[in-house]
């Protein structure tokens, strides 16, 4: 099973997914956490390129491509050997940042992002997709609060409300993969949401096998 964790930034995700993961192993899950750029020794290395604050000349199709490498290896080396094993895999994002990042808010074609994203994921897509959604100024000021900040978060808060927008639309175009959770709640509340609906996935999942 191959759930992702989307939203703007200052969503939760990476504080989410580690309370999560474990949550599921003390239920019997077998569970694997990744992150997006990341995950892999090469995937690292592409991310303290994109994070670098000194990279402001970085323009939004060299952004998009270097994404793309990064995912293209994780899925390869990390994603598909450990569903093949049977086991959740629960990633801190993963192909729809991509339309959301640089689609809408760079205003790259979704057309050609897709077309991109099928190359660079071989045609994986998650089973389950959960966005935390949260206003695109209230997340801005939790990173700004927690000493956090890459590249991608000095871009100017429009572009991050189109990056929240566009979460919205894609989730609202697929609702049968998507499930929307108000991020804005306490952390407490928010993790117990997740974990019921990623249970309500997992159990509904081995009852159809």
């Amino acid at each position: 099973m191959f759930i992702t964790l989307e939203g703007p930034e200052g969503s939760g995700k990476t504080t989410h997914i580690p309370l999560l993961a474990e949550f599921l192993r003390q239920q019997g899950y077998a569970v694997l956490t990744t992150r997006e750029p990341g995950g892999t020794a090469i995937g690292n290395q592409v991310r303290a390129i994109l994070t670098n604050l000194e990279n402001t000349a970085m323009q939004p199709r060299t952004e998009t491509l270097l994404f793309l490498a990064a995912r293209a290896q994780l899925v390869e080396e990390v994603i598909r050997p450990a569903l093949a094993k049977g086991m959740v895999v629960l990633s801190d994002r993963y192909a729809d940042s991509t339309l959301a990042y640089q689609g809408y808010g760079h205003g790259v074609s979704l057309e050609e992002l897709r077309t991109l994203l099928r190359f660079a994921t071989g045609g994986l897509c998650p089973d389950c997709t959960i966005l935390l959604d949260l206003d695109a100024e209230v997340g801005l000021r939790r990173k700004t609060q927690c000493g956090e900040w890459n590249r991608l978060d000095a871009y100017a808060l429009a572009f991050h409300q189109r990056v929240r927008q566009g979460y919205l639309e894609l989730a609202a175009e697929q609702p049968q993969r998507w499930k929307i959770l108000d991020a804005s709640q306490s952390l407490d509340v928010v993790q117990s949401a997740l974990r019921q609906v990623v249970l309500d996935i997992l159990r509904a999942s081995s009852t159809l096998v």
